[in-house]
């Protein structure tokens, strides 16, 4: 007989009941995330809120193929059996609950600070407390073996990161990647709210991700509110998601152009990069997005006028995007740096949830877009580009096919812009509820939850970046690479610092 897990199913953008959630004894919980994730479904979210006898821990998870979430909880004392070793895609989720609520994950192989902060509730000691980088580090024994330490300090005016290189001479035998340096305490800030300033602190989770991160922020708050923005606004969301999405990628073909001294890429995609940010600015008055996505809809509407100088100025953008990222493809010299380099497989892209265009290229075919519908996307499709290699070629491969599908998707819906309200106001957060709102965002999935108290404020707010599921990617594709391929690397990735140092 097979056996079922227990897990509340919703969909994307819904609020149920706290009481709703099955409340499972702490062994079937591990074991239903272990049976889940053999079975396919893939953990989104995994966190803790404190209690006075240890943690609640809840766990979102995503089906394979149905656009279903599942959600479950239990209550921890102060330890809990750490399953990341039969599921690796938790292997960070287990540190920051212990760091956040602190905890022990038990048998867990590298119970490191994630963030480097004091746990919520501050009598506890947890993980964190030391100052970011104080820590011990993974070290490969032998003769010749030298390690190389980059960061958190870098040459170029970017955020701080640290990266510790296990080496035989050129050769990469581990990279270990530390972060925590930019912590702002955002997840902390954010309860006992909405707030006034808690939709500005969501527009700068991670800059380059305003549109991205607002939207889910926004979407949580719909659902437990019961609002239903217009067709109008969810399609202005859209074009500003897909804007987002092209700046992002053309900004990130140019620099690994930059990356193997090939400049006439480099040079093009810069000034291309701005004209997409341009175009974002055109609607609301912020190159990065910033005033468009609000609770029930935008704050800035998209007149006829404005339509058609967009078309205008997104057609003379494709075809200069189209010229100078085709110079890429048609150059052997840059064609050898890409290809084979900092390759993943499949099957640990798998293992350890990659997201987003560094899923894709693994072949992986994942996408919120498709596969957990939100706005507009439900009856609007976006093409989803998949690449096999699992190389540098594969993910810049996929972001170019990320925005031919993102420049047709915008044209298409500036030019059938349905009439309605921009914004429809939204009532009161539903109290002792719970809510879960996932985008794709151009990096990835982006996952946000909620959860309120029996007077509707934030109990808890959990907020997942992308690049909390891919450093792990970045660091397994140094491995027996050349030290010099990592800056190629990286921006192949090119994940966010302070969207991981909540």
């Amino acid at each position: 007989m097979t056996r079922t897990f227990s897990l509340t199913c919703l969909r994307n953008g819904e609020a149920v009941p706290v009481a709703s959630v099955p409340l499972l004894p702490l062994e079937q919980f591990l074991q239903d995330i272990i049976d889940a994730t053999d079975r396919g479904w893939r953990v989104a979210s995994c966190f803790g809120v404190p209690t006075d006898a240890g943690a609640t821990l809840w766990c979102l998870m995503a089906a394979p193929n149905d656009g279903l979430l599942g959600l479950m909880r239990t209550e921890a004392g102060m330890a809990f059996p750490s399953i990341c070793r039969l599921v690796p895609q938790l292997h960070l989720f287990e540190r920051e609950i212990a760091e956040q609520c602190g905890i022990t994950p038990e048998a867990h192989p590298w119970p490191k600070p994630v963030r480097f902060h004091h746990p919520f509730m501050p009598s506890r000691k947890g993980l964190g407390g030391k100052v970011a980088g104080d820590t011990d580090y993974y070290r490969v024994e032998g003769e010749e073996i030298h390690e190389v330490a980059v960061g958190p300090v870098h040459a170029g005016i970017i955020e701080p990161g640290h990266f510790r290189f296990q080496c035989h001479g050129e050769e990469v035998f581990s990279l270990e990647i530390a972060l925590g340096y930019q912590h702002r305490g955002v997840e902390e800030g954010i309860l006992k709210g909405p707030h006034p300033k808690t939709l500005f602190q969501m527009e700068t989770i991670a800059g380059d991700t305003t549109i991205g991160h607002t939207l889910a922020y926004a979407m949580v708050m719909e659902a437990l509110g019961g609002t239903v923005p217009s067709a109008r606004a969810e399609i202005i969301r859209a074009i500003s998601l897909e804007l987002e999405r092209l700046a992002n990628h053309t900004g990130d073909l140019g620099a690994l152009a930059g990356d193997v001294a090939y400049l006439p890429t480099a040079s093009f995609c810069g000034r291309i990069r701005g004209d997409f940010l341009n175009m974002t600015a055109h609607i609301c008055g912020s190159r990065f997005g910033r005033g468009i996505v609000r609770p029930g809809g935008v704050g800035f509407d998209v007149g006829e006028r404005q339509a058609g100088e967009l078309l205008d100025r997104l057609a003379a953008a494709s075809d200069d995007l189209e010229n100078a990222v085709g110079l890429l493809w048609d150059t052997q010299s840059v064609m050898a740096r890409f290809e084979g380099t900092g390759k993943v497989s499949q099957e640990t892209a798998r293992e350890i949830g990659l997201v987003g265009p560094a899923a894709r290229a693994c072949g992986i075919d994942r996408d919120v877009r498709r596969d957990t519908p939100f706005g507009i996307y439900g009856v609007s499709p976006v093409a989803v580009a998949v690449e096999e290699n699992g190389d540098v070629f594969a993910r810049a491969h996929v972001r170019w096919r990320e925005a031919e599908a993102s420049l047709h998707f915008v044209a298409e819906q500036l030019r059938q812009l349905p009439a309605g309200p921009p914004v429809t106001n939204t009532a009161t957060p539903a109290p002792d509820s719970v809510a879960v709102a996932l985008t794709e965002g151009w990096r990835g999935e982006i996952c946000h939850v909620a959860i309120t108290d029996g007077t509707g404020r934030f109990a808890r707010y959990k907020v997942v970046d992308p690049s909390f599921h891919n450093w792990t990617g970045l660091a397994l594709a140094l491995r027996n690479q050349q030290i010099s391929d990592f800056p190629l690397c990286n921006k192949s990735f090119n994940l966010s610092y302070c969207g991981f140092d909540l």
